[in-house]
C-alpha cells in the first residue's frame, strides 16, 4: 500500500463528492455551494472555522478542568470541585475568547496550509526539493501565523483562573484592562511556548494524517467516513497533546501572571519543576484528561472539517 507523506486537497478529492453526498442518505445542501461562493481554496477557511466552533462549544467544560490542573497541579476531582464552587453561571465564563481564537486559528491552520502548500509547490517545481519538505514548511508557516491570535488565548487564561474573577469581568473588559495598564506587549505574554508548540505540531499533524488514514479500513458510507476521520484526527490530536503537554503547562503558568517581568520559557519550566517536587508525574498532571479532551476535540474538528469539505 502506498503511503502519502503529507495530506493535501488532492488526497481528499479522489472520492467523488456526489458519491459522498449520496452515501447514507441525500445531500444536506447542494454539493459545491461553498466552493462556488468562496472559490476552491476559500472553503478551507470556512470549514475549519465551523469545525472549531462546534468543538469548542462541546468541550469547553473539559478544557476548564484541564486548565485548573495545568495551573495548580491538582487532581481532576479537585478541579471539578473548584468549578462546582464557582457555580453554573461561571462554567462557560471565558468561552468567547477561545471561541473567537480557535475558530479563527483552525481556519488559518487548514486554510493557510492549503494556500502555502499550493504556492510553495509551484515555486519548488523543478528545483528537486522533496514535496515532504515543502509541505512541512507550509505547515510550520501556518502554525506560526496562528500565534498572531494568541491574545485571545491570553485572555481566556485570565478569565478561567479563579484568582482573577474579581479583577476581570468579561472578554472586552480584560482586553481593555491589559492594554490600559500594561500596553499591547502584555497580550503576548507566553508567546515563546506557543511558537514552540504550533509549528512542530502542525508539521506532525498534516504529515501523519494521510498515512494514518490509509492504514484504516476504507469507508463506503457517510457514517463510515465520519468515523474514520474522527479516529484519524482524534488519535493524532491525543498523541500531539501528550507530546507538547509540558509547553502548555509553561504557557498556562506564564499567562496567568499579570504585569511584572517577562520570564524566559526555560525559567518558567524550572519554577514549575521545582514547585512540583521535580516529579515528571506531577509535571504531567492533567495529561490523561488532556489526552481524552484532545482525542474528542481533534476527532470532532477533523471529522467536521472533512464532512463540510465533502458536503460543500
Amino acid at each position: 500500500m502506498a503511503v502519502r507523506t503529507m495530506d493535501s486537497e488532492s488526497t481528499r478529492s479522489s472520492q467523488p463528492q456526489s458519491n459522498l453526498a449520496n452515501a447514507g442518505g441525500g445531500a444536506l445542501l447542494p454539493v459545491g455551494i461553498l466552493s462556488s461562493t468562496l472559490g476552491p481554496h476559500g472553503k478551507h477557511y470556512v470549514c475549519g472555522s465551523i469545525a472549531a466552533f462546534t468543538n469548542i462549544v462541546i468541550t469547553f467544560p473539559i478544557q476548564k478542568v484541564l486548565f485548573r490542573q495545568q495551573l495548580h497541579g491538582v487532581l481532576a476531582t479537585e478541579a471539578v470541585r473548584q468549578l462546582q464552587r464557582d457555580g453554573l453561571r461561571n462554567l462557560y465564563r471565558g468561552l468567547l475568547p477561545p471561541l473567537l481564537q480557535k475558530s479563527t486559528t483552525v481556519a488559518i491552520m487548514f486554510g493557510l496550509y492549503e494556500d502555502f502548500s499550493r504556492v510553495l509547490l509551484n515555486k519548488a517545481q523543478g528545483s528537486g526539493v522533496p514535496e515532504l519538505v515543502t509541505r512541512s514548511f507550509a505547515a510550520a508557516l501556518a502554525g506560526t501565523a496562528e500565534a498572531l491570535l494568541m491574545p485571545f488565548e491570553r485572555v481566556q487564561t485570565l478569565l478561567q483562573d479563579h484568582r482573577h474573577h474579581g479583577r476581570f469581568n468579561n472578554t472586552a473588559h480584560t482586553f481593555r484592562t491589559l492594554f490600559t495598564e500594561f500596553g499591547i506587549r502584555e497580550y503576548y505574554r507566553g508567546l515563546v511556548p506557543i511558537l514552540l508548540r504550533n509549528g512542530p505540531s502542525n508539521v506532525l499533524f498534516f504529515g501523519l494524517r494521510g498515512p494514518i488514514k490509509e492504514q484504516l479500513p476504507e469507508a463506503t458510507s457517510r457514517a463510515g467516513h465520519l468515523v474514520i476521520d474522527f479516529v484519524c484526527g482524534g488519535v493524532l490530536g491525543a498523541a500531539l497533546g501528550i507530546l507538547f503537554y509540558p509547553l502548555n503547562v509553561v504557557k498556562s503558568r506564564a499567562q496567568s501572571q499579570v504585569g511584572g517581568p517577562f520570564k524566559p520559557c526555560r525559567e518558567v519550566l524550572q519554577t514549575v519543576w521545582r514547585e512540583r517536587g521535580r516529579s515528571l508525574a506531577m509535571l504531567f498532571r492533567g495529561a490523561h484528561l488532556n489526552y481524552h479532551r484532545s482525542l474528542l476535540s481533534w476527532g470532532i474538528i477533523n471529522a467536521t472539517y472533512e464532512l463540510l469539505l465533502k458536503v460543500f
